[in-house]
């Protein structure tokens, strides 16, 4: 399966400050680009974990003793390194949302650009897809899908749109989604539009918010003192939620004070946002939104 390149490549390893004999994990495998870098710096005791639950990421497995691939969710990265028995590692890896790949794919059902089934599964276990979204939810959850997650102000609208037309007929496709809501999306601006529909239903099949939060929480349990986190996001809902936890190790509110007044944070920065240069951005379209951000655990 062909990968595009990925984003950030040099300045996200980088981040995560590589030390021969480390250990590693890149939560995104994908088609390995990322991981391929890492392994490069590492020496012969070196180790990196990979996960991906998208079942195509296994034809790109690496083949290094070094190197272990494990098909999950990054939801579970505690579960599985000890599975693996491993309790702390040097790093880890984040390279948010949907690969170039997967949206490549036309039947995978992510891209505004093809017609397809409505699906939108990162990986085919899970039970509920984007036709279960669109001809199952309720008026009020699909209103509140979109408002928070596609960001659309006339989120009540598009849902109350989707629930009538589906008592006539069942909405099975891209196309017959596009031609429910073709009154929302004029043309000087339907794809922008599109995109954010597309958005606020995919990150509700994959749960993507949730899994977030768990991996990092998780990532803070897992990294030794002076381990790095490294997360390349590509939307404000994802960034925002790096962001304040790298800052707060919290998603919302404010952290307690020590007794000399200074908030107790988990983690301290190490770079300010990086994103990527016009260059990049003119050879990988993938990366034009891409932002990272680097911490590392006090």
């Amino acid at each position: 399966m062909e990968y595009h390149n990925p984003v950030l490549l040099k300045e996200t390893v980088d981040g995560l400050n590589i030390k021969p004999d480390g250990v590693y994990v890149d939560v995104t495998f994908g088609g390995g680009g990322h991981s391929r870098e890492i392994m490069k710096r590492l020496g012969p005791n070196g180790k990196l974990y990979g996960f991906d639950q998208d079942e195509d990421a296994q034809a790109n497995i690496i083949d290094d003793e070094r190197f272990t691939l494990i098909p999950e969710n990054f939801r579970f990265l505690k579960r599985y390194l000890r599975f693996h028995g491993v309790k702390q590692v040097d790093g880890v890896l984040g390279d948010l949302g949907v690969s170039s790949h997967q949206f490549d794919v036309a039947e995978r059902g992510f891209s505004t650009r093809f017609e397809a089934d409505l699906d939108m599964r990162m990986s085919k276990k899970n039970d509920i897809s984007a036709y279960t979204v669109v001809n199952e939810y309720d008026e009020q959850d699909l209103k509140k899908m979109f408002f928070n997650y596609g960001e659309l102000r006339n989120a009540g609208a598009l849902a109350h749109k989707i629930v009538m037309a589906r008592e006539e007929n069942e909405i099975k496709s891209s196309e017959e989604l596009k031609q429910v809501l073709s009154k929302f999306l004029p043309a000087h601006k339907s794809n922008k539009i599109l995109a954010q529909i597309y958005q606020a239903i995919r990150i509700e099949v994959n749960q993507e918010i949730e899994v977030l939060k768990e991996f990092l929480q998780q990532s803070l349990e897992v990294l030794k003192p002076e381990g790095r986190l490294s997360v390349i996001s590509y939307h404000s809902l994802e960034d925002r939620l790096v962001k304040r936890y790298m800052r707060n190790g919290m998603f919302e509110g404010e952290p307690e004070r020590d007794l000399y007044g200074n908030f107790e944070v988990p983690f301290k920065s190490i770079e300010k946002l990086i994103i990527p240069t016009d260059e990049e951005i003119a050879t990988n379209n993938r990366a034009r939104s891409a932002k990272l951000r680097v911490a590392e655990k006090k």
